[in-house]
């Protein structure tokens, strides 16, 4: 079932269906990608308990192993729509025996969709309910229509970091043919220090991810006005992605906590580098958003 949130500036659709966003419309322009499968037929998912791939789709955890889907469970399970207003609504599961048999924690998870003007804010809100350490990856995955304005075109655009400059030179997360991590980091130099240029052949050998990047990027074209801009001040990653070796009409600005497992291994997902955890009893909280200008 989808949902409308709205101001007098947004208008904002989400489905029950792992809380997805659906359609983010302003002016009467939709800025988020539809799901065009012959493209990809997904929009926006939220990424939960764990981000991209599992080496043999498997990991361990106290000496057993569970089976896990790519992006893990949430984007393909239905949420309850536990409160919502004009600007506001939340999604929530608890876990429950299907989440139980591939994933053996007890837990809740909101995913908290917030309007302010110009800005959607995304917040994911992870409680444990366990006797034991939780250990999980978490993260975003929307698609933004590229262009955004008549007249132009894909390569016209530009990913435009922007914020505090932490560092000098982002680096590109080493990733395997098979998309894996494979360790084989290095620098990746942005055009003018603060630039992506697009071109569809930038995908073609699937993601890029970054780390030590700044924490906000906005898609942009000189010959346009309209913008969107994505900030996650609490995520470690964010990669960039379209449907591999072709000219689809839309970029992912993916906001991740942690990465896929490591080529050839299959994780301990109490030992593998970089994911999150929230200790029995507590609440991790991690939130970031959309601005469309």
């Amino acid at each position: 079932m989808n949902y409308t949130i709205a101001n007098d500036r947004l208008t904002v659709q989400i489905s029950s269906r792992g809380g997805e966003l659906q359609s983010i419309i302003r002016d009467g322009r939709e800025y988020l990608w539809q799901a065009d499968p012959a493209f990809w037929d997904e929009k926006a998912p939220n990424l939960f308990p764990y981000i991209a791939r599992m080496t043999e789709g498997k990991y361990t955890l106290d000496g057993v192993t569970y089976h896990m889907p790519i992006h893990g469970f949430i984007h393909v399970t239905e949420l309850a729509m536990e409160e919502q207003s004009g600007e506001r609504i939340v999604f929530r599961l608890d876990a429950n025996e299907e989440t139980r048999a591939c994933y053996p924690y007890e837990f809740t998870y909101r995913v908290i969709y917030e309007l302010d003007g110009d800005l959607l804010n995304i917040t994911y809100q992870v409680e444990n309910h366990d006797g034991k350490t939780m250990y999980f990856g978490i993260g975003g995955h929307p698609g933004f229509l590229v262009p955004m304005e008549d007249g132009l075109k894909f390569e016209d655009y530009y990913l435009e970091f922007g914020g505090q400059k932490e560092y000098d030179t982002p680096v590109k997360i080493g990733i395997s043919p098979t998309c894996f991590v494979d360790g084989k980091d290095t620098p990746y130099p942005l055009t003018d220090g603060n630039k992506i240029l697009l071109k569809h052949s930038l995908f073609d050998d699937d993601a890029i991810v970054l780390t030590h990047m700044p924490k906000t990027v906005s898609i942009k074209s000189d010959k346009g006005a309209r913008r969107v801009t994505v900030s996650y001040p609490d995520m470690d990653y964010v990669g960039f992605w379209h449907a591999t070796r072709s000219e689809a009409p839309y970029v992912c600005i993916e906001p991740w906590s942690s990465l896929p497992s490591r080529q050839d291994i299959v994780e301990d997902l109490s030992t593998q580098p970089g994911l999150k955890s929230v200790q029995s009893g507590g609440v991790y909280r991690n939130s970031w958003s959309v601005e469309i200008l």
